[in-house]
């Protein structure tokens, strides 16, 4: 997936990861009352050389909860998050 979007310095590049749609007996849980996702997948890399060795395209990481700036892009919910916002990345 190719995306137009360069993050400077130590930031990353993040698509959310969406979570499954919750359901509890027969109801569905609404969109405006589920919580933000706290995990996604890295689609570009900062110019950095400290972030470029730690991570690298297709990592999956969990990042901190209020952290990061969201940003729609063609129809995509992308976030932009600092090294310091990134709380572990997800081995598998």
């Amino acid at each position: 997936m190719a995306v137009n979007i360069q993050p400077i310095d130590d930031r990353v590049l993040v698509k959310q990861v969406e979570e499954e749609e919750e359901k509890v007996g027969s109801i569905y849980i609404p969109d405006t009352a589920k919580e933000r996702p706290q995990m996604g997948e890295i689609i570009a890399i900062g110019t950095d050389e400290d972030i470029k060795e730690l991570f690298k395209i297709g990592d999956k990481v969990v990042y901190a909860k209020y952290g990061g700036t969201e940003i729609k892009y063609k129809g995509e919910e992308y976030i932009i998050l600092q090294r310091s916002d990134i709380l572990a990345k997800v081995t598998e």
